[in-house]
């Protein structure tokens, strides 16, 4: 009788720990939020909500945005990785951050097969009037589509100022799409130098897979970050618009081309009889956070209805050309600019441009193409 519960007991033990030997390893080697504690964060920070940062999948850079003056010597910055995955060096561990040098963690996932690196750095607002789209590059080896840098005058590299859909159509077409199958893509023949290009691409099955509704994806490109956790289930929160801004702006001008494509269908794949593609060509001044110190963002649904908007620059007339044409618009302002706010990046910009105006709800034509190039912002003494 011992003896046969013996074997029973055993026998069940072990086809226990066989499960739990099968249970594979966790494969993720993510970031997923950073955050660090300085005792007066009023000192290095301009609120105290930017000592957390939620980072995205498709991020490799972590940017605490701190004052110009504040001093990081000695911080020590902690972060939530995926489930079992380890940081090198030790999380929480103190580095010097200052004249805004970076450090590099590399992520190794639970089972040890995967690694990945991140650049973390505090760094004051980049203020960028000027944007050229001459400096860009392939997301990753295993992301084909392309991302857009800014270089300042002191010849630093600026990697968190431009976004774009790349991220969801990545999750649409990667098994099939090349780098310039993309919906928004670099272009040599600019006005002056190389350009981009933004272009209304067919999602393909996936776009209508499950009732999505989700056809087309329109080329943009815009100040701020895609969220690409968000391109499937929640499309309009997965843009988030603008970046820090300490000026006045007055006038939105560059150059564009246009030429819509032949074809509008709506978010069911169904052509819209009599109705011709637009663009959208705009800028958006806001307030970053609000009576109650909450940060803002904006995203597709609020853009232009947000209650901490404080200037609107929308180009209308957006014409069909096949020559490059310059554009200029004035900001109107629906309220006044808080000068103690201003100094204190108390704003966000953002520019927007896209090939079908009506791209966030998935209307437009597939094919229609607006390219854009030396786009700047002039703004008031």
């Amino acid at each position: 009788m011992r003896l046969s519960r013996f074997l029973l007991f055993s026998i069940a033990f072990f086809s226990l720990s066989s499960c739990f030997k099968e249970e594979p390893l966790n494969a993720e080697c993510d970031i997923e939020a950073a955050w660090v504690h300085v005792d007066k964060p009023e000192n290095v920070f301009f609120n105290s909500t930017d000592t957390l940062i939620d980072v995205m999948s498709a991020e490799n850079t972590i940017v605490f945005t701190k004052k110009p003056d504040a001093d990081v010597t000695a911080m020590a910055p902690r972060f939530r990785l995926t489930p079992g995955a380890k940081i090198t060096p030790e999380n929480g561990s103190v580095h010097d951050f200052s004249n805004e040098q970076s450090v590099t963690y590399t992520v190794t996932s639970e089972d040890g097969s995967w690694t990945r690196t991140y650049r973390v750095m505090f760094a004051p607002p980049k203020v960028m009037l000027k944007y050229d789209f001459e400096n860009y590059q392939q997301a990753g080896e295993d992301r084909k589509y392309f991302v857009w840098n800014e270089i300042d005058n002191d010849g630093t590299v600026i990697s968190d100022l431009w976004a774009t859909g790349n991220p969801g159509y990545f999750k649409a077409k990667s098994m099939t799409a090349g780098p310039y199958d993309y919906p928004t893509i670099p272009m040599e023949d600019g006005y002056d130098g190389k350009g981009v290009m933004l272009v209304t691409r067919s999602t393909g099955v996936f776009g209508m897979l499950g009732g999505r509704k989700m056809p087309i994806a329109a080329g943009n490109l815009y100040l701020g970050r895609f969220v690409d956790e968000y391109a499937i289930t929640q499309t309009l929160k997965a843009t988030e618009f603008g970046v820090r801004f300490n000026k006045e702006p007055r006038t939105f001008m560059g150059y564009y081309k246009y030429r819509p494509g032949d074809v509008v269908t709506n978010n069911e794949n169904k052509p819209m009889e009599g109705v011709r593609d637009s663009a959208a060509i705009y800028s958006v001044l806001y307030m970053n956070h609000d009576a109650a110190g909450n940060p803002v963002v904006l995203h597709g649904d609020d853009v232009m209805t947000n209650p901490n908007i404080v200037a609107v620059a929308r180009m209308k007339d957006i014409k069909y050309t096949d020559d490059w044409t310059p554009f200029e618009v004035n900001f109107v302002y629906r309220k006044e600019m808080d000068k103690t706010l201003m100094e204190n990046f108390g704003y966000n910009i953002t520019v927007v441009f896209s090939s079908s105006h009506n791209g966030d709800i998935f209307q437009g034509a597939v094919g229609s193409t607006l390219c854009i190039d030396k786009v700047s912002i002039v703004c008031i003494e």
